[in-house]
């Protein structure tokens, strides 16, 4: 079976990149596009028997709470790593710096990457990853985490929006290569917000 990589997934719809304030209507958008992508044979991750049924995915309900304005520190001369995925594939990134916010009370960091290969192509080049995993992961949502597609910022702060934060591929098939959440971005906060589990 043909690997795949699932660092594209939702890059091309551009969803929340330079927002400044929550936006209801984002999220929706959000929510309609993939499901529409999901539902099409020739876009879908899913196993061909789950695509037979499939309806909608399921979500958190839209929480504006879920939406920060982060500090954005960017972190200088670091070095190119191979990040793990659950396949053979071998990906370079690069921490491109870290997102600093309150949520639940809480005072979190999460790590930004920028993938190598990615980031010299034309499309891409603005294009960072915030792949994330908490305290719903394995109960509510995907046990290996969600993945945020996000922009370089213009200035020190970068928004993040939990609402659109979607599953890799690995969710639904075993046929993907999909990075693996690292350690550092593993967050001690439940965060109800984005796309659920697939399977019960």
């Amino acid at each position: 079976m043909k690997v795949v990589l699932t660092l594209v997934l939702l890059t091309r719809f551009n969803f929340g990149f330079g927002q400044e304030k929550f936006d209801f209507a984002v999220v929706e958008k959000f929510q309609k596009e993939i499901n529409a992508e999901y539902a099409d044979a020739k876009t879908s991750p899913l196993l061909p028997e789950d695509l037979a049924h499939f309806k909608t995915l399921d979500f958190y309900p839209i929480n504006e709470k879920a939406f920060v304005v982060a500090q954005f520190i960017r972190t200088e001369d670091e070095r190119p790593f191979v990040m793990p995925t659950s396949g053979p594939k071998k990906p370079l990134y690069v921490k491109y710096g870290e997102a600093h916010f309150q949520l639940e009370g809480k005072e979190l960091k999460l790590n930004i990457y920028r993938n190598i290969e990615l980031s010299k192509k034309e499309e891409y080049k603005d294009y960072l990853f915030l792949p994330f995993s908490d305290l719903t992961s394995g109960k509510e949502s995907y046990i290996g985490g969600k993945y945020i597609d996000l922009k370089i910022p213009s200035g020190n702060t970068i928004a993040i929006d939990f609402n659109l934060s979607y599953n890799p591929y690995c969710a639904y098939s075993h046929k993907y290569s999909c990075p693996k959440v690292p350690l550092e971005n593993d967050l001690a906060v439940e965060i109800k917000a984005g796309v659920k589990k697939f399977h019960d």
